[in-house]
C-alpha cells in the first residue's frame, strides 16, 4: 500500500541542535525565539539533517543558561544517538505552532508581503527577517533595490494578514 501523496504540510524551523549533552540522550538546542514554546513537552517535531526529515516526540524541556535549552525526544536514549544529531535543524509544522497573540505574528507569515509606506509608496516585497540585537529587520527587496526596515513600533503601523501587506511610516532618512 503507498502512502498518500501530495504537498508536504507547512514547515518553520525553530531551533538548531547544537550537542549532545550528558549520556541519557538529551541534546543542548539553540531556540531561534527564546523561550521557543513549539519545543513544548508532547509536541512532534521534525528533525532535519542533510535534507532528510523525520519526526520525533519531545518529551522534556529544561532551560539550559541564557538562551539555551536541553531537550529530551522520544527515541534518543543516548549519548551517541544524540550526538548524531548535531547540526540538525528542528522544524514544526505551521499549524502546530500556538497561537500568536494579539497584535503579535510569526516572521515566517509575512515573507513575501507587499511593504507600503503610509503616503503609498511601494517599498517592495519582505524577503528575509534578521536580529540586529536591538531589535529585527526586515530585508524588503523590490527589483535591485533593498531596503532594511526597523521591526519596531516607530515604523510598522499596519500587518494586514489577509491583504499580505505591510503599512510603514519610515523614520526620517531610512529610505535615503
Amino acid at each position: 500500500m503507498r502512502a498518500p501523496s501530495g504537498p508536504a504540510p507547512a514547515t518553520v524551523a525553530v531551533a538548531d541542535v547544537v550537542a549532545a549533552h550528558g549520556l541519557r540522550g538529551l541534546v543542548r538546542v539553540r531556540p531561534y525565539q527564546p523561550p521557543a514554546p513549539s519545543l513544548a513537552p508532547g509536541r512532534t517535531v521534525l528533525i532535519e539533517r542533510a535534507g532528510e526529515r523525520r519526526p520525533a516526540r519531545v518529551t522534556r524541556v529544561v532551560p539550559h543558561g541564557r538562551r539555551r535549552l536541553l531537550v529530551s525526544l522520544d527515541g534518543i536514549a543516548d549519548r551517541t544517538a544524540a550526538e548524531a544529531l548535531a547540526g540538525a535543524r528542528l522544524l514544526v509544522r505551521t499549524e502546530d505552532l500556538p497561537a500568536p497573540e494579539p497584535g503579535e505574528f510569526y516572521y515566517h507569515e509575512v515573507v513575501d508581503f507587499a511593504v507600503v509606506t503610509t503616503g503609498g509608496t511601494p517599498l517592495g516585497r519582505i524577503v528575509e527577517t534578521f536580529s540586529t540585537g536591538l531589535h529585527d529587520v526586515w530585508v524588503v527587496r523590490d527589483g535591485g533595490r533593498e531596503v532594511l526596515l526597523p521591526v519596531i513600533a516607530d515604523v510598522v503601523r499596519t500587518i494586514d494578514r489577509t491583504g499580505r501587506r505591510v503599512l510603514v511610516d519610515p523614520l526620517p532618512g531610512l529610505l535615503d
